[in-house]
């Protein structure tokens, strides 16, 4: 959101405020796991302490400085003391020894290497430091309480910036402000490349960029995310043989909206605000984007490693195709006698009758006999996935039940809030109920005792904001995005209780700070087009810059008919991702409908991929110790080589293996490699990398693309 008139003024119908001077200082002791912990609070007021009389008619911000591990610092910035109902990520805090320092015309506050210093008493400003160095700063003006007069007639003749105005204006009045917002911006040295915010499918470098951390079903094409996660990663790139280049990370503990503008409002600042009286964000510092990456994830609690049995192919009916056993086994046998390994089969939608999504029940005109066929399944190696969703259909038997009970997410008039959208009537599980949880586990546990192996929690983005009430009484605006993590959290935990610890996994389409914890998730609707890939890839690689571990995608994309070339190029680079699923809307994604080199083409990466798991399997491993990707973005492998700052058409698959995937019908790739040995896994070629790196522009038949082994 932006609130300025260019550089220096506000726009007509805002009141911006700033903290313009730090009087005063306190410390305070927090008990973490039994330790005591120094933090601080800075006291700044909207304008210069000149005399007395300043201090009369005038705001003040409440900044707060902490500590919840080693080099990271939080910040909260208070203007009201007033709660707002929004739930806030859980963090894992450990012990940690702070340091204050205070002088006549300053204040320093360190966390390991990290320091903030506030001067006092002259223009407020908080320059953050690591290991001496320069790495970010909030200046004069930065910080803003910013009263927010849309709609209101005295509004429009109001000028802005003037708080005397405001006051004399308002002075015995019942007129209330119409909203209020708090903001940071944090500068950005010259030549730093922002990252992350989530899955967002626009450029890869968010430089210039205005985002809305908010879930909403969009697409993949859009602007819109399924997973929007208020963290971004700040990469000044190094010079190789300097290695001079600084990184640190911002994360905005806010559940609720939260707007940044990236280099837009301010071009050498990253803004961010939120509605509400306070605001709070961490810096994260480092002395690599991995390191810095790995302190986020294990900050918002860290990644879990999902089964060996998961990093295989996947197989799924697709959405609205017709299918029932018989077509189900068809497909399985046909993958086995093509001499194709396959790992899951999953069911999607229409394994339920239409129209009472979700009632947790077989269709059994399609499915008599589930338990036998699961079981036949399994006998034939293949784990068993099926659809689930936290909405409930008015026809479901399962809505009456739900709305006596108390289950459903309400309107303000205390009936169910429902809607026509997906499916007639639909209300929405509300997981801030305990019971409810406990319900929807249940009847998510019935599917286990007959033999599904796991679920894929689809959707959790489009539950209201307005006139939604909650059982918790939480504002619905900030249970909004929080409330993908109440319901992957019920699945994952009831699969965690039912197969035991490493054999939990869920595929989640929706995600939010800390989901993490519950993987695996997957791109969402994409189209079948050479270009949706790269968007596709886009949106994985900012994933994976937003402290996400694992990541997958529909195999030859969601909506449309594939062709035979999206098909067997996107065969290629699923089967060198993370993990890897044909998945469609209209139609079936075997191989042998679309030609026999599809055949070929899924028959030799699937047992690629297979060949690699010891490989893979082991740097997955690695991957959820350090909190860092499995699929990395090249800058985060090579930090000191700047020619990877912008590649979003190749990444890294663990430490040594470079894939690029082909996203034109003609094969023609063009991509990098950074300094070194590397040899082709498929061609067998080997090249030696100077200092500089190396662009190479090839074409590729539909059976090779570039796979390079990075030789140690």
């Amino acid at each position: 959101m932006k609130f300025s008139d260019g550089y220096w003024l506000g726009k007509d119908n805002y009141i911006i405020n700033s903290p313009i001077e730090a009087y005063d200082t306190e410390v305070t002791d927090t008990e973490i796991s039994g330790q005591n912990r120094k933090d601080l609070n800075v006291y700044a007021s909207y304008q210069r302490l000149n005399t007395r009389s300043d201090m009369l008619d005038v705001g003040n911000s409440t900044i707060s400085l902490f500590s919840p591990t080693h080099d990271v610092i939080g910040i909260r910035i208070k203007h009201f003391d007033q709660q707002d109902g929004n739930p806030l990520y859980d963090l894992a805090q450990t012990p940690v020894k702070t340091k204050i320092t205070r002088s006549s015309d300053a204040i320093k506050y360190e966390s390991g290497s990290l320091e903030i210093e506030i001067p006092l008493h002259t223009n407020f400003r908080m320059d953050f430091k690591y290991k001496g160095e320069k790495i970010t700063a909030s200046e004069l003006k930065a910080q803003a309480s910013i009263d927010d007069l849309s709609g209101h007639e005295l509004g429009k003749v109001m000028h802005p910036n003037t708080v005397t105005g405001a006051q004399s204006l308002f002075k015995d009045s019942d007129i209330t402000w119409a909203d209020h917002f708090m903001r940071e911006q944090l500068s950005l040295l010259p030549g730093t490349k922002v990252y992350g915010f989530g899955e967002t499918f626009g450029p890869f470098e968010k430089n210039g960029q205005s985002i809305d951390i908010i879930n909403r079903d969009g697409g993949t094409g859009s602007d819109q995310s399924y997973k929007s996660i208020p963290f971004y990663l700040a990469v000044q790139p190094g010079i190789k043989n300097i290695k001079n280049g600084k990184c640190y990370g911002v994360f905005v503990n806010e559940s609720q909206t939260t707007s940044f503008e990236v280099a837009t409002e301010v071009v050498d600042r990253v803004s961010f605000s939120t509605r509400g009286e306070s605001l709070e964000y961490y810096v994260i510092a480092g002395d690599s984007p991995k390191e810095v990456i790995g302190k986020y994830n294990k900050l918002t609690g860290g990644s879990t490693l999902p089964p060996e049995w998961t990093f295989g192919l996947w197989l799924s009916t697709s959405f609205t195709t017709d299918y029932s056993e018989k077509t189900v086994m068809k497909f399985i046998d046909g993958m086995a006698e093509r001499d194709i390994p396959l790992s899951v089969f999953h069911f999607d939608c229409f394994w339920m009758k239409g129209f009472e999504w979700s009632n947790f029940e077989w269709d059994s005109e399609k499915f008599p006999d589930p338990v036998g066929m699961i079981k036949r399944i399994h006998d034939k190696g293949l784990k068993v996935c099926v659809w689930i969703n936290p909405y409930i259909s008015q026809k479901s038997r399962l809505f009456e039940i739900g709305k006596e009970n108390g289950y459903f997410i309400k309107k303000e008039d205390g009936n169910v809030w429902q809607w026509d959208l997906w499916q007639p009537g639909n209300a929405i599980v509300d997981f801030t109920n305990p019971d409810a949880v406990e319900w929807y586990q249940n009847l998510l546990k019935k599917l286990l005792d007959m033999g599904v192996d796991c679920f894929k929690t689809d959707f959790g983005e489009r539950i209201p904001i307005h006139g939604a009430v909650y059982n918790n009484g939480g504002n619905p605006e900030g249970e909004h995005n929080f409330y993908t993590h109440r319901y992957n959290k019920a699945v994952f935990d009831l699969l965690k209780q039912e197969k035991g610890d490493g054999e939990a996994v869920v595929f989640a389409r929706s995600a939010t700070v800390g989901g993490q914890q519950y993987p695996v998730h997957w791109g969402g609707d994409n189209l079948s087009q050479f270009h949706s890939m790269a968007d596709t890839l886009r949106g994985g690689l900012s994933l994976m810059s937003s402290g996400f571990t694992f990541w997958s995608h529909d195999i030859g994309g969601f909506e449309e008919n594939a062709s035979p070339a999206i098909y067997k190029r996107w065969t290629q680079f699923g089967l060198l991702s993370s993990h890897s699923r044909y998945h469609g809307n209209i139609q079936y994604r075997v191989p042998w409908l679309f030609d026999e080199e599809a055949v070929e083409v899924t028959r030799k990466f699937s047992k690629m991929k297979q060949d690699l798991m010891p490989y893979i399997y082991k740097q997955a491993a690695e991957s959820v110790n350090q909190g860092i990707p499995l699929m990395r973005p090249m800058y985060m492998e090579f930090p000191d080589d700047s020619n990877c700052s912008g590649l979003d058409r190749q990444y890294m698959l663990g430490s040594q293996i470079l894939v690029a995937p082909i996203m034109e019908e003609s094969g023609v790739v063009d991509y990098y490699l950074p300094e070194g040995e590397w040899h082709h896994l498929i061609d067998g070629r080997n090249i030696h990398v100077e200092s500089q790196g190396q662009w190479l522009s090839e074409t590729y038949d539909f059976l090779s693309l570039p796979v390079w082994q990075k030789i140690q």
